[in-house]
């Protein structure tokens, strides 16, 4: 699952030139529904294939997981984090966490969708994320 936490390089704060190009350009949300906008409009976009959660307005998940700008976590079975991956965008490694999921439970192999139906993403109903355990 992906967490939207608070926007990155919002307009009113510290845009970037790569969010104009990449036409991502946003006002810092103020209430949970221009986040959740937010966050309909970016999986809508690039079609995202995910599940996707939204962090409340407190930003309780990505405090209690030093999620900004980007980190991965995995949480195992019983509900404890058994993954903690770097602070990105440095020591953010994606394939260090699949590495990690593949010792653990073998590797997985990904078949090409059979049709543009099977790509599509389920329906988003966005939801704040739960706090952290």
């Amino acid at each position: 699952m992906t967490v939207y936490v608070r926007e990155a390089h919002p307009t009113d704060e510290w845009q970037m030139k790569s969010n104009v190009k990449d036409d991502v350009c946003y006002a810092q949300p103020k209430t949970l529904e221009q986040r959740v906008a937010i966050a309909n409009d970016f999986t809508k976009r690039f079609k995202f294939p995910l599940p996707f959660g939204i962090d409340d307005m407190s930003n309780a998940a990505s405090d209690a997981y030093a999620a900004w700008p980007e980190r991965i976590y995995i949480i195992d079975e019983s509900g404890r984090i058994a993954y903690r991956g770097g602070m990105g965008p440095f020591n953010y490694k994606p394939e260090e966490a699949r590495e990690w999921l593949a010792a653990r439970y073998g590797a997985v192999k990904h078949d090409a969708p059979k049709s543009p139906a099977d790509a599509a993403p389920a329906p988003l109903t966005p939801r704040p994320a739960a706090p952290a355990k």
